[in-house]
């Protein structure tokens, strides 16, 4: 059965109906294509230019040893960066070459969904301009993390669930549920928006009878997410209860203050005026939810996010990061509208210009204070460098801290690199004895080893800089530890 929507707010099935700024018809088509070429340059531009994170060195060790899953997240951030340092080799642009393509392709996926969901070709367009003029995006994407491609299956999974509606050929609930699986293995949010279109199939008569090619959906989606159940399993389910256990706090007093920081993150992170077309986009699909079953599905994928989302804020702080999962439909839900965009996409893509400039260029001399991407990414081969030339031969960093451990193993292999944290359990990290070793961590942290494997502190600071400055230090601190004490070697 076909189940087309074209909405009286939203714009002819025709390409030739796109318009924005001043531009319509085919030369607004050729400016969008245009410009995300354009931004995706832009996007490897940056993710060459900029410095490994921390986060990003952890799952490059992760890539070093790939497997089934990981105590943090699932595999696919890991599996995408051995493609890429494959390919291109283990700089920064290895490491992060997935994002921009990603969004790329991603942005071709949400027009054809914009196309079949929406009944307009248009719609489509604007959906994935919408989606690239957000800062979540525009910088997200050229760094390697699980969000980006969490939001690439996600923008298959609405273009699958378009090819289901527009064609009305059942089979579509397969391809459906391998993008959500896929989805899944990158992050496990991805289970609120399946669990969203769970509700929408069942809450559609016309989508309810198509039985066992439903069941068969759900089978094709836990194929997929074989290697990660496999990997908890074998596990004691370690990555299920590490973030599942966030659930059970419960901070009621604090839950403004929580949901106010969830609330400005996220204008900050899809831009003001962006952020007030998502909002309008979500509420024309809940007036509509009750007679239309396109408006229904792209609520049922929003809604139970933010009401998960919502609920964890009742016990602690929800990550900036983590409502990425509603971009996708929301942006659907934004252009079905027909509402014009051109003054938010404007100025999406300033503020993301203005941002990637000053990370590639440094034009305005920020203090590291405020300068977040340098906090982030700059001089960690320096430190590590004077790290280096701080330490006598032979002798081993160990870190407790795990970013800071994985930093400087990446930027090795001046040095051996040691740390203690368990996690490093779950990545099969070979234990050994560090003869000789000093721990490295914040000049304003505390050990938390044992006293009497402590030394005194040397007295000379090691520091990041940043324009000449410094920006953070650190602290060497000489261990004798007992014979019998290993600790995990990196990488």
């Amino acid at each position: 059965m076909q189940l087309p929507l074209r909405s009286s707010g939203a714009e002819s099935s025709d390409a030739e109906a796109l318009r924005f700024w001043r531009f319509d018809g085919p030369h607004a088509v050729w400016l969008f294509w245009g410009l995300l070429v354009g931004l995706t340059l832009l996007r490897l531009a940056l993710a060459a230019s900029l410095g490994v994170t921390p986060d990003e060195a952890y799952y490059w060790l992760w890539s070093r040893g790939l497997q089934g899953g990981y105590l943090d997240h699932p595999p696919m951030i890991a599996l995408w960066i051995r493609l890429g340092t494959t390919l291109f080799g283990e700089g920064p642009l290895g490491i992060r070459i997935g994002g921009p393509l990603s969004a790329l392709f991603g942005s071709v996926a949400l027009c054809w969904a914009g196309r079949d969901l929406l009944a307009s070709r248009a719609a489509g367009y604007r959906a994935a301009l919408l989606l690239n003029a957000t800062l979540m995006l525009g910088l997200g994407s050229a760094t390697a993390t699980p969000d980006t491609p969490l939001v690439f299956f996600l923008a298959w999974v609405l273009w699958a669930l378009g090819r289901l509606i527009a064609t009305g050929k059942p089979i579509w609930w397969l391809a459906v549920g391998v993008f959500f699986g896929l989805a899944f293995d990158s992050k496990y949010t991805a289970v609120l928006p399946a669990l969203g279109c769970g509700i929408w199939a069942l809450g559609t008569p016309a989508i309810r009878r198509h039985g066992l090619w439903l069941v068969g959906g759900c089978v094709a989606g836990l194929v997929a997410i074989t290697p990660v159940l496999a990997w908890n399993a074998a596990h004691h389910w370690a990555s299920f209860v590490k973030q599942g256990g966030r659930a059970g706090d419960w901070h009621p007093l604090r839950a403004l203050n929580f949901l106010a920081e969830l609330t400005g993150g996220q204008i900050g992170l899809a831009t003001p005026l962006i952020f007030i077309l998502f909002g309008i986009g979500l509420v024309w699909c809940l007036k509509r939810s009750g007679t239309q079953s396109v408006p229904r599905l792209l609520a049922c994928l929003c809604v139970v996010p933010i009401a998960v989302f919502v609920q964890h804020a009742f016990g602690g702080r929800v990550q900036a990061n983590w409502p990425v999962v509603l971009y996708p439909a929301v942006a659907l839900a934004a252009a079905a509208t027909g509402r014009r965009i051109g003054l938010a996409c404007g100025l999406g893509l300033v503020l993301t210009g203005l941002v990637t400039l000053q990370g590639i260029a440094a034009p305005v001399p920020l203090s590291a204070h405020h300068d977040v991407i340098a906090r982030q990414t700059a001089d960690w081969s320096g430190l590590s460098e004077r790290l280096h030339k701080e330490l006598p031969d032979g002798e081993a960093l160990v870190a407790g801290d795990y970013a800071l451990a994985s930093i400087l193993a990446y930027q090795g292999p001046g040095h051996r690199v040691f740390s203690y944290d368990k996690r490093w359990a779950f990545l099969k990290r070979d234990l050994q004895h560090p003869n000789s070793a000093a721990l490295v961590l914040r000049e304003s942290e505390t050990p938390d080893l044992p006293a009497s494997w402590l030394g005194p502190e040397r007295a000379r600071r090691v520091c990041r800089m940043l324009r000449g400055a410094p920006m953070i230090c650190y602290k060497l601190i000489p261990l004798s530890l007992p014979a019998d004490t290993q600790m995990y070697r990196l990488p």
